[in-house]
C-alpha cells in the first residue's frame, strides 16, 4: 500500500511540475501583456518600452512599481501601479500622472474580490467615480466620495469599494510625490 501510494504521489507530483513548466511563460508573457495594456490606458502617447524601466518606491510597507513613460528622452508621464483594499480583497490600480501631477487616467488592473454587479463596476473605465479623476491635481483636490466630505461620486451601493480605489489614487499621488522630491 505504502508503494503504491508513494507511486502515486511521484507520477502526480510529476504531470504537475510539467504542467506548471508548459504555461508560466505564457502565464507571465499575458501578464506582461495585461502590464502593459494599462499603462497605454494611463499615460500620454509614449515611444519607450515603460515596463522595461520599471522601479520601486517604497510608501511604508508597501512598495509600488513605478513606469516611466517617455517620448525621446522626455518623460511624458509616469503609470504607477499600487494595491489597496477594497470590499472583497485587494484591488490593483495603475494611476496615470503628467510630469506637472495631474491625473491622467487610471486603470484597474485586477479587482477580482469585489462584488459582481455593484464594486466590480471599478473595472468599467466609465463610472462616474473613475472619469471625475481625469484631469484633476491631487494637490488641488480631495479625493473622497461625497458621503465623506468629498466631491467624487462613488458606486451606487458600493462606497467602501469607491474609498479604496481613491486610497489607491491618493497612494500612487505620494509615490509620484516621492519620485518628484528626487
Amino acid at each position: 500500500m505504502v508503494v503504491v501510494l508513494t507511486a502515486i504521489c511521484l507520477i502526480a507530483s510529476a504531470l504537475l511540475a510539467v504542467v506548471f513548466n508548459m504555461t508560466k511563460d505564457p502565464i507571465a508573457k499575458a501578464e506582461v501583456a495585461k502590464v502593459n495594456a494599462a499603462i497605454s490606458a494611463v499615460v500620454p502617447e509614449f515611444d519607450n518600452v515603460p515596463s522595461d524601466e520599471v522601479f520601486e518606491i517604497e510608501d511604508g510597507a508597501k512598495v509600488s512599481k513605478v513606469y516611466p513613460a517617455k517620448k525621446g528622452d522626455q518623460i511624458v508621464g509616469y503609470a504607477i501601479e499600487v494595491k489597496s483594499g477594497g470590499f472583497g480583497g485587494p484591488i490593483q490600480i495603475m494611476v496615470g500622472f503628467t510630469p506637472d501631477g495631474v491625473i491622467y487616467n487610471t486603470s484597474v488592473v485586477a479587482a477580482s474580490g469585489e462584488t459582481p454587479g455593484l464594486g466590480a463596476k471599478i473595472l468599467d473605465e466609465n463610472i462616474p467615480t473613475r472619469v471625475q479623476l481625469k484631469g484633476l491635481n491631487p494637490a488641488e483636490t480631495k479625493l473622497v466620495v461625497k458621503n465623506d466630505g468629498g466631491s467624487i461620486d462613488a458606486i451606487t451601493a458600493s462606497t467602501i469599494t469607491s474609498r479604496g480605489f481613491l486610497k489607491g489614487v491618493e497612494s500612487a499621488y505620494v509615490v509620484f510625490q516621492k519620485i518628484q522630491s528626487k
